[in-house]
């Protein structure tokens, strides 16, 4: 490639090797799964099979008991005990209730990683099943169990923002469906005209499920608690160092300068590391005084982290005979699960902006379910 005098280019149009790619192909590169620091133990995390349940009582007597077990943890035995649970990453271990079908529920803490998953099966939990709404179209009618009956918790850190900074426009001056935490209102020009300007109008309801980003390496992190400066380092298979950092440093209580977080090696995230078990994993480590590694399982990664927000559409759109659109109109209903994670105003902006099309009127509904916190979906410069 040249540029228009017929100077050759150094770099642009040339075939380059990734410069993690020699380490990749050879097996030498490493993955927060691969490090072992000196005196490490393992984590391994209990799921609630719920996803909506009282905790009556957690039995860690015999699981205590077994060869190699160093501790058994709840929620009342981490340091982030009194952190209000408002968001994925400060859910650290459910309190009293579980919200969704794999949310941890109590770690083991073992010196090898089988110590630990033996123990895990030792470790009886008795639940109350309560009404959960766990489809997204029956939890917004009226009747429906309520996810947050007193409102949805407002987090210390909000994560999600970095995925969501987006106008959300005006909110519906209306009643708001159960389950409903937001809303918003896109629109310009005068929609009914742009109907009544139409030669054919289509309208049809679409829906889209939940799905998981399925990285091809799941969820790592290893915690290291510094017992001289009080401090912490986190190696983290992460997207986010910075937001990491700063959720770490607020629920320990903790000065941004006292965690460290050293990103790995990658194996995939399409959006969705974002701190979602460094959390936990820090807790767990200043708890034991110990580093800790936790390394989750396929079947793990798939019940607790953050697949992408489910949706139902109602589209209607306007068009002449010819191909032009002449009205928009749409309602967007978002499942988040169970925290917030508010991308209607991005999918709103989206479908409003793609075509010319001077009637638009799109209103969006964000919604909790008893399910997984959703999170994003995407791929900047990683597989």
């Amino acid at each position: 490639m040249s540029n228009k005098n017929g100077k050759e280019f150094k770099y642009l149009g040339k075939p380059r090797r990734l410069v993690e790619g020699a380490e990749k192909v050879s097996g030498h590169a490493k993955y927060a799964a691969d490090l072992t620091l000196p005196g490490m133990v393992y984590a391994r995390p209990i799921l609630s099979p719920y996803a909506h349940a009282e905790i009556l009582s957690v039995d860690k007597s015999e699981a205590e008991g077994m060869p190699g077990v160093i501790a058994v943890l709840t929620a009342e035995d981490l340091p982030t005990r009194d952190k209000l649970i408002a968001s994925r990453n400060s859910a650290i271990l459910a309190k009293g209730k579980v919200h969704w079908r794999g949310q941890p529920v109590a770690v083991v803490v073992a010196n090898s990683e089988a110590e630990a998953a033996d123990a895990v099966d030792m470790v009886f939990i008795d639940y109350e099943p309560l009404p959960a709404a766990v489809d997204l179209a029956a939890s917004i009618t009226e009747g429906s169990p309520l996810v947050w009956p007193n409102g949805l918790p407002k987090p210390e850190v909000d994560l999600s923002a970095a995925h969501s900074g987006v106008d959300k426009g005006e909110g519906a001056e209306v009643k708001l469906p159960p389950n409903v935490f937001d809303s918003a209102i896109h629109a310009r020009g005068d929609i009914e005209a742009g109907f009544a300007a139409a030669d054919v109008i289509v309208e049809h309801r679409y829906e889209t499920p939940m799905v998981h980003q399925t990285y091809m390496e799941p969820h790592a992190s290893v915690a290291e608690p510094d017992p001289m400066g009080g401090g912490i380092t986190i190696y983290a298979s992460t997207q986010g160092q910075y937001g990491v950092r700063d959720e770490v440093a607020g629920l320990l209580g903790l000065k941004s300068s006292k965690v460290r977080v050293v990103p790995m090696m990658f194996g995939g995230g399409f959006g969705a590391k974002y701190g979602i078990i460094d959390p936990l994993v820090a807790s767990v480590a200043m708890a034991v005084g110990k580093p800790v590694k936790m390394v989750l399982s396929r079947s793990e990664d798939f019940a607790t982290t953050t697949p992408a927000n489910g949706m139902i559409i109602d589209l209607k759109t306007g068009a002449t005979n010819d191909g032009k659109l002449t009205a928009i109109k749409a309602t967007f209903y978002v499942d988040n699960g169970v925290f917030a994670f508010s991308i209607g105003g991005i999918a709103a902006v989206l479908l409003g902006g793609y075509y010319k099309c001077d009637n638009v009127h799109i209103e969006v509904y964000e919604v909790n379910t008893n399910k997984a916190g959703a999170g994003a979906y995407r791929a900047p410069g990683a597989p």
